[in-house]
């Protein structure tokens, strides 16, 4: 018995030390990459100081009335991700992505992350920008939470939202959150588990966008440094609460596009999902929705559809 213990000892042992060599070969790895990727790292806008730290911001087109993209929860690179969309607007109005922090080029911080901080980076970073609104909004996802709160608190500086899939107070009433998944999510991109999957970097903007093979190749860069950062963790712990305090003030009175998708990874099935957002777009007077058959990442499938639609909205906004 004493004999079989200590082979089975043993061969544990062994086995805890090739796991220990083979992450520590993979994070040597990663190291490597992350040092011969710094050259191509490098942001494609004008990066600002929020509050001591470097928030990126990318601008293209002349027009009058910016359009503000604000990224869905996660998402590496936000001025990638929508760029097959903004790029179908961008010679009639002004395109603004903000990279919130922990995003894209935007530095990763430890600061709170309840959203009337976030929105007060957003509008510094814009005020320092010297962008000016009012604005319309085109939230995806998490951000549909920051885009209603603005709307809330600074109805003046908005003139419409276009709603990309954007999460809504109710989708998080009964939304369970995985958050020690995310964090060994967190912990397998630091060590560079994720350059061991390669599929992982193939986003929907890659699979199904306009990006160039260059373009195609930054993301990826970006991807490596900006998946499930200490700061997108910190937002999505907050996000139920953000959430709920949204629910609780009443809906102003602007104009209202919302783009829904089938459901597919928003963690809701089509049906749920859908009712969702018909109960949101209920509370505006002036609310549409228009139902799209593809997944949450809509602006990367049906940017053609999501742009003609969305100048027609913006058109009507202008005559009112």
């Amino acid at each position: 018995m004493r004999k079989m213990f200590k082979i089975i000892s043993v061969s544990m042992c062994s086995v805890l030390i090739i796991i220990c060599v083979l992450i520590v070969i993979i994070f040597v790895n990663h190291r490597i990459n992350l040092s011969k990727e710094n050259k191509d790292f490098i942001p494609n806008g004008q990066m600002v100081n929020v509050n001591g730290y470097n928030m990126h911001i990318y601008t293209e087109g002349d027009g009058d009335i910016p359009l503000v993209f604000m990224a869905g929860g996660g998402t590496s690179s936000p001025t990638l991700d929508f760029k097959s969309l903004y790029t179908l607007l961008s010679d009639k109005y002004k395109i603004v992505v903000i990279e919130k922090f922990g995003y894209g080029f935007s530095d990763v911080v430890n600061t709170p992350r309840d959203v009337e901080s976030i929105l007060n980076d957003t509008r510094k970073a814009l005020s320092l920008a010297n962008i000016k609104g009012p604005y319309v909004l085109f939230p995806h996802s998490i951000s549909g939470i920051e885009a209603l709160y603005w709307a809330q608190q600074y109805p003046k500086e908005i003139k419409g939202i276009v709603g990309l899939d954007m999460a809504v107070p109710e989708a998080y009433e009964n939304y369970k959150i995985n958050i020690p998944m995310i964090k060994i999510g967190a912990i397998a991109s630091k060590l560079g588990v994720t350059r061991l999957i390669p599929s992982l970097s193939e986003s929907d903007a890659i699979k199904y966008g306009t990006l160039t093979d260059n373009e195609k190749k930054l993301y990826k860069t970006i991807f490596y440094r900006r998946t499930a950062t200490s700061t997108m963790i910190d937002e999505v712990i907050e996000v139920k609460n953000n959430a709920n305090k949204v629910s609780k003030i009443s809906m102003p009175d602007i104009p209202v596009l919302m783009f829904v998708s089938n459901g597919v990874d928003t963690g809701w099935n089509e049906t749920d999902w859908r009712n969702i957002q018909e109960t949101t777009i209920d509370k505006f007077q002036n609310g549409e929705i228009v139902y799209l058959d593809c997944s949450h990442y809509v602006h990367d499938i049906e940017y053609k559809k999501i742009a003609e639609s969305s100048i027609s909205f913006i058109k009507q906004i202008e005559t009112n």
